[in-house]
């Protein structure tokens, strides 16, 4: 992998100039799926310590993401945290996973007095001062940092779920509509991890109440 294409400090080193004494990378995962929770982390590196090959989770390997982030968990400040398939419902994916990211950012052990923030928007119940980085996960070495977090963990808790509920591919898939997931939706039903404002999950609890109707 090419150094000159990786993410750097640069985006962290600005913000320390400018004084600010606690900088987080903030991501989320889990827009996608049709099942289970959005899930946000929140990193700050040290200067210091900062792992080597830290890239956007979605080109990194699972072996390699897996690697990345027990380094991550051992030398950095990390909070993750999560908004749920009912909350996700209720307010939308968009503010759900704005949610999540507050959440992160609140969980940490020392308050941040500035965030990067993977993607064009900031979310808007934030306590500290923020900037958007769009495509941050492959510029920004905190926000590459936060994305293998959530990553990492969103998905063991859909390894998780695949147990419970077996049959959907979540395991692999991860929730994502694929076509093994949407077959069993149809052949398996709908299971109370799924987002039911979402159109295929919809789509199925409408169909059934028309057939029952």
């Amino acid at each position: 992998m090419d150094p000159a294409t990786l993410p750097d400090f640069t985006y962290e080193a600005a913000a320390y100039g400018r004084g600010f004494l606690v900088v987080a990378g903030v991501d989320e995962v889990g827009r996608g799926p049709l099942a289970g929770p959005v899930t946000a982390a929140a990193v700050v590196l040290h200067r210091d310590r900062i792992p080597k090959g830290l890239n956007d989770s979605k080109v990194l390997t699972a072996a390699r993401r897996d690697d990345l982030f027990a380094e991550i968990m051992a030398v950095a400040e990390v909070c993750v945290a999560h908004a749920t398939v009912a909350e996700i419902d209720e307010i939308n994916i968009l503010r759900a996973s704005h949610l999540a990211m507050e959440r992160a950012l609140r969980g940490l052990a020392r308050q941040v007095d500035h965030a990067l923030i993977d993607g064009n928007m900031v979310p808007r119940g934030l306590f500290c001062g923020a900037e958007p980085i769009i495509k941050g996960d492959g510029l920004c070495v905190s926000i590459a940092a936060a994305s293998i977090v959530a990553k990492v963990t969103r998905d063991r808790i859909m390894v998780d779920l695949a147990q419970q509920h077996p049959g959907y591919g979540w395991e692999s898939n991860a929730g994502y509509p694929t076509k093994q997931h949407l077959d069993a939706l149809l052949n398996l039903g709908v299971t109370p991890h799924h987002r039911r404002s979402f159109r295929p999950v919809h789509n199925i609890l409408y169909q059934d109440v028309s057939l029952s109707a």
